[in-house]
């Protein structure tokens, strides 16, 4: 009697943790499976149980699975022994073999999610559920895309017309691009000398159509990739994912043509990932995206710019709903968070979806809290109609901060042509621009002090909501957020700054010096037709921060309305700053 009660206990234990193989297809590819024909494909994610046995040697040897650049990165937000743990261990390839062996079609791979993606019918799904080593299969989320409104408009700069301006003193003519940088105090930092200098920046988008394009003559391309059509091709080339959207948004955030078009990290260096699949009504599929940021990732990049704006789903009845937007349930945003856990600033559009009274309208991966989402606000700084709104199902304020994303200045498809569009796809690249702007100032920065950074010097910094979030970044303000004290300084590689607020300026204006080491400063003010008209310092200085007052009161008969010059000389350091004075 009590064998037989042993037997029946046994047997219910069994029923209760076993997993049948059907179990592990969720319930949306079940309807889809259903839906459809027994031969036709889906595009499926597989999840594994474990990596298999053999971990201890990427452990041991980091090397294996990323950059020394990436883990060096890496040690901002881990400890120097930790530069990898469980997620950055490849997939395990037996496991691939085994479901290539039954009919599955491999697509991308994902060791952060530890899955696969690629294409199965329901017979080979049904098998592929057998089998022990796999945990769950569900169905890959494809987006479509609202795309932003493109204005052709050719550019009414006379590039043979010039400002004279003082020898040796550097103030850039950024054209009918100023206005959408002005809006966020770029072109200050700019005319500093920051430039994106020694950070990464991935781009992922649709296709990157003129390279060819001037704004792209300077750029420093290190890495490119077609996880459309798994090639090293990201231009047209009449395949799947053709387009001009790329080009737009790498022109945003780092052109470089004097007069015309000035991105604020022109001085980076660039990863180009194409992404989207614009020949179907479903671009974007999400493995695509998880995809590149790993790739990414694994290079060393620093920050990553993506230009997102879903309008919905192929299938209303299949994928992600606003009340999905927690920052927990999407892959992509998953992925999103798992990069800026390993040092990456991960920045995206918050989506053109608008506003509505119910519920937010925002995109995956926007609503993850290690994202900076950006919303879109014209050049007057009023929010646009079509950007997108939280809050966060779990209650967070989104859009994180806002740019010009209305009438932005961009380079064409066609030769050396320039563009006008809307879309916060475009107000993205100007905020991850700034992003890589702060890392040039302050390396060792996190991806949450960034962010955080990017919060606190806002336009709304004391007051933010899910219209606005917390405001328009501040890129001047921001940086010098970060140059507050002699140990920054000497963290900073002999860093020489010089700044001031605020500018525009009437009456004065507060000039703001830097050194890293003692050393004999001057501090010169120049005219627009370069005559020196003023000296305000002109001394041995110690170490750390220096302000002094600038009103015009020592110049003979004040000052006009105009733009001025502030020129610092410190040992073989030359500093140049452009200021503007209005009555």
């Amino acid at each position: 009697m009590k064998k037989n009660l042993f037997i029946v206990l046994a047997f219910s234990f069994l029923q209760v943790f076993a997993q049948s193989p059907i179990s592990k297809i969720t319930s949306q590819l079940e309807m889809k499976l259903n839906e459809g024909q027994q031969s036709d494909n889906q595009l499926i994610w597989i999840f594994f149980n474990d990596k298999g046995n053999d971990l201890q040697k990427y452990y041991s040897n980091p090397h294996l699975v990323v950059s020394k650049k990436s883990i060096e990165r890496r040690t901002k937000v881990l400890s120097k022994k930790l530069a990898i743990d469980f997620s950055d261990i490849p997939v395990n390839e037996y496991y691939i073999k085994q479901l290539i062996a039954q009919g599955f079609i491999l697509k991308q791979k994902s060791k952060w999610l530890n899955a696969v993606s690629g294409y199965a019918n329901k017979a080979v799904i049904e098998k592929l559920s057998s089998l022990n080593f796999i945990k769950k299969i569900d169905a890959v989320v494809k987006f479509s895309k609202k795309k932003e409104e493109i204005k052709k408009q050719e550019s009414n700069i006379n590039l043979n017309k010039s400002v004279t301006q003082p020898t040796e003193i550097k103030a850039f003519n950024f054209g009918p691009s100023l206005t959408q940088l002005a809006l966020s105090n770029i072109q200050q930092v700019l005319d500093l000398g920051y430039s994106g200098a020694g950070v990464t920046i991935c781009m992922m988008d649709a296709g990157f159509d003129n390279l060819q394009h001037e704004v792209f003559s300077r750029m420093n391309i290190i890495a490119k990739w077609d996880f459309v059509n798994g090639d090293s091709v990201v231009s047209n080339q009449n395949d799947m994912g053709e387009g001009s959207h790329g080009t737009a948004t790498l022109s945003i955030i780092g052109g470089f043509k004097e007069g015309q078009l000035i991105g604020p990290a022109y001085g980076a260096n660039f990863i180009l990932a194409k992404t989207e699949n614009t020949d179907s009504e479903t671009p974007v599929e999400e493995d695509n995206w998880i995809a590149a940021v790993e790739w990414a990732d694994s290079i060393g990049v620093d920050v990553t710019s993506t230009s997102l704006g879903y309008l919905g789903f192929d299938d209303p009845n299949f994928g992600y709903t606003w009340e999905d937007m927690n920052g927990n349930t999407a892959r992509i945003t998953i992925a999103a968070d798992a990069a800026a856990s390993k040092g990456i600033v991960v920045v995206n559009s918050a989506g053109n979806e608008g506003y509505n009274a119910t519920h937010n309208t925002l995109d995956a991966p926007a609503d993850g809290d290690s994202v900076i989402a950006v919303g879109a606000v014209n050049a007057n700084g009023v929010r646009t109609s079509f950007s997108s709104v939280g809050p966060t199902v779990d209650g967070r304020i989104k859009p994180d901060v806002m740019a010009m994303g209305s009438n932005v200045y961009f380079a064409g498809s066609y030769g050396n042509s320039y563009e006008y569009g809307d879309g916060t796809s475009f107000s993205c690249p100007l905020v991850a621009g700034v992003c890589a702007l702060l890392l040039e100032a302050k390396p060792t920065l996190q991806p949450m002090e960034v962010l955080q950074i990017l919060k606190s010097n806002a336009s709304q910094s004391n007051d933010p909501n899910n219209l606005y979030g917390w405001g328009i970044v501040n890129a001047n303000a921001s940086i010098n957020s970060v140059i507050t004290n002699i140990d920054n300084i000497k963290e900073l590689d002999n860093l020489y700054l010089l700044t001031n607020y605020p500018n525009p300026f009437n009456p004065a204006t507060t000039i703001r010096f830097a050194i890293p080491e003692k050393s004999n400063v001057k501090i010169l003010i120049y005219d627009i037709l370069g005559n020196e008209i003023s000296t305000l310092f002109n001394d041995e200085a110690d170490p750390g921060i220096r302000e002094i007052k600038f009103d015009g009161s020592s110049v003979p008969g004040g000052l006009s309305s105009g733009i001025y010059f502030v020129r610092m000389i410190s040992k073989n350091v030359q500093k140049t700053l452009k200021i503007s004075l209005t009555k």
